[in-house]
């Protein structure tokens, strides 16, 4: 059954309007996916961004060993944006950060677990649920990546603690290290380059162009051959080394590590709260109800 909160889902998450949306959630039984690829195909809509609906509050937060060579990214969620601008807040996610960079935990579960290197006698949980009880607000610690490198770390932060970006370096400088941070907080690249893009991912996106070709009505060979010119726009889009530089949009970023002779291991990218729905509050609704 398509309902209209299903609509509505469909048309947030591509921008097509209420009748196409309606339409093919109709042909595919309801099934989103489905009907987000059909759209595309149609050439309604554009790819979707799994991270476009930013809700939760909070702050991302990057810590870098004094040498350098270690470096860690955390996302701790909080209720309102109150919190995230607090001071015992930031203080408290920048000690997780130093955490994660000091003490290796494999995963969240195992970083609460551990003693806190803040507060002796503690463990990271219960300097949490101090935290919870004194600031009189829920957080929680909801990720984290960690970069140990041959060359060095580098981080960067933007907005405020809106989005955090963290890149492995085998070799460089800290000066190209940080175009590349800022390359990543703009230009959101999902991959490093090509070959770490699954197979299926590359098999679903050719699919979809050449569908569009065909309700172009160009015929199957040309279908093809604009199908090849088409993907590499897409891996222009995901990949980091594939994409325009920033600073320089008439190189690409892989001319860019070459002229400087530097190589990108590997990146994290945390936007706060992507992923995350937060509840819509009806304020007025809330207070009816009460009154009844």
């Amino acid at each position: 059954m398509v309902t209209a909160a299903l609509v509505k889902e469909l048309r947030e998450k591509t921008g097509a309007g209420m009748m196409d949306c309606k339409k093919v959630l109709t042909e595919t039984d309801g099934d989103l996916e489905k009907a987000m690829e059909l759209l595309r195909e149609r050439g309604i809509a554009k790819a979707a961004k799994k991270s476009d609906r930013i809700a939760a509050e909070g702050i991302v937060e990057a810590y870098v060993s004094e040498d350098g060579k270690v470096g860690a990214i955390v996302e701790v969620n909080s209720e309102t944006d109150f919190v995230a601008k607090n001071e015992e807040f930031k203080t408290f996610v920048m000690d997780v950060a130093k955490q994660i960079v000091e003490k290796n935990p494999k995963d969240v579960e195992e970083l609460l677990s551990q003693e806190s290197i803040s507060e002796a006698g503690k463990t990271v949980q219960e300097v949490l649920v101090s935290k919870i009880a004194t600031i009189g607000e829920n957080m929680n610690i909801r990720r984290f990546a960690r970069f140990e490198s041959e060359g060095l770390v580098e981080k960067y932060i933007h907005g405020d603690g809106k989005i955090a970006v963290l890149v492995n370096m085998k070799s460089g400088n800290n000066e190209v290290a940080k175009d590349i941070c800022m390359q990543i907080a703009a230009a959101r690249p999902e991959f490093l380059n090509r070959e770490s893009v699954p197979d299926e991912r590359v098999k679903k996106e050719m699919e979809i162009l050449k569908a569009q070709a065909m309700n172009e009505g160009k015929p199957a060979e040309i279908a093809e051959k604009m199908v090849q010119g088409r993907i590499n726009k897409f891996y222009g889009e995901i990949c980091l080394v594939d994409q325009e530089f920033v600073k320089n949009p008439d190189i690409k970023v892989s001319q860019l590590l070459k002229e400087k002779n530097a190589e990108v291991v590997e990146f994290a990218r945390f936007e706060k709260g992507e992923g995350i729905e937060k509840k819509e509050e009806n304020f007025a609704e809330e207070v009816m109800n009460q009154l009844k």
